[in-house]
């Protein structure tokens, strides 16, 4: 590649990340998203129904009505987040939908772009109630709502085409030379962007979660209790630095500190 080819494809990454700029509601965070919302919304509904047809749904219809019953509670919540922060367009696509899937052995729950949601059988004992469920929900609703899934699909385009200027800036070093500085762009992307805004995503749809939940009518306090929980069903854990989740204790204390805000939401 020639030097004006590198120069032209630098400008083209810097031009990405001007563009590619947008607002977080809640924390006014600038966040940078590629994906164009009809391609994630595509994406989103495809892989979800095709996770559905292959699951096993639950027939624990207590469970499966909690879910739902609480899904649909969180959802109007969204609705109306979405209406008050200018979020028209993104408020039309979604098409809302809560299942449970039988997985005992999976502690997890997520909700995809469009409002696609789904619990694994094996959050609910540590969500214990309603209330609990509440906590994941708006967790989970706040990571669609904030453009999580978009913004870290963006990152991973961006670190991609970091990676070929960089490779195409040493193509006149050594093999060796070109090898290690590789190595070391994915490493430092990984550990000081990558995982770094995981954990701030985090943050980000705890925060908002706990609005969404206390709009709902579900206390905000519980947040606390449930991420407790959470932190004494796992065993060791990688360093806060090489993990995509925060460390139990920052996540308590950071929810703590936003439950005031949240609290100017709840009415029980």
């Amino acid at each position: 590649m020639t030097a004006k080819r590198i120069i032209w494809l630098q400008i083209a990454l810097l031009l990405i990340f001007v563009i590619g700029c947008q607002k977080v509601p809640i924390t006014g965070r600038t966040q940078f998203s590629l994906v164009p919302e009809s391609e994630l919304l595509q994406m989103s509904f495809s892989q979800y129904d095709e996770l559905i047809k292959d699951s096993k749904l639950s027939t624990d219809q207590r469970q499966v009505n909690m879910v739902r019953n609480v899904g649909k509670r969180i959802a109007t919540s969204a609705d109306l987040f979405m209406a008050e922060n200018n979020m028209t367009q993104q408020r039309k696509s979604y098409r809302w939908d809560f299942n449970l899937i039988q997985e005992d052995s999976t502690i997890n729950a997520f909700c995809m772009p469009g409002g696609k949601v789904a619990f694994y059988t094996g959050i609910m004992p540590i969500c214990k109630d309603e209330t609990g469920v509440a906590v994941v929900m708006g967790h989970e609703v706040a990571h669609a709502l904030a453009n999580h899934g978009g913004e870290r699909l963006s990152q991973g385009l961006a670190e991609q085409l970091g990676g070929l200027a960089l490779q195409a800036a040493l193509q006149n070093k050594s093999e060796q030379t070109q090898m290690l500085a590789l190595a070391a762009f994915g490493v430092g992307a990984q550990i000081g962007i990558l995982l770094p805004y995981s954990r701030l995503h985090e943050s980000e749809a705890d925060r908002i979660g706990l609005i969404l939940m206390a709009r709902a009518g579900y206390d905000p306090n519980a947040a606390v209790t449930f991420w407790q929980r959470m932190a004494d069903t796992g065993g060791a854990r990688p360093p806060e630095f090489l993990s995509t989740h925060p460390a139990s204790d920052t996540r308590i204390e950071n929810i703590k500190q936003h439950l005031p805000e949240a609290m100017r939401y709840y009415t029980k």
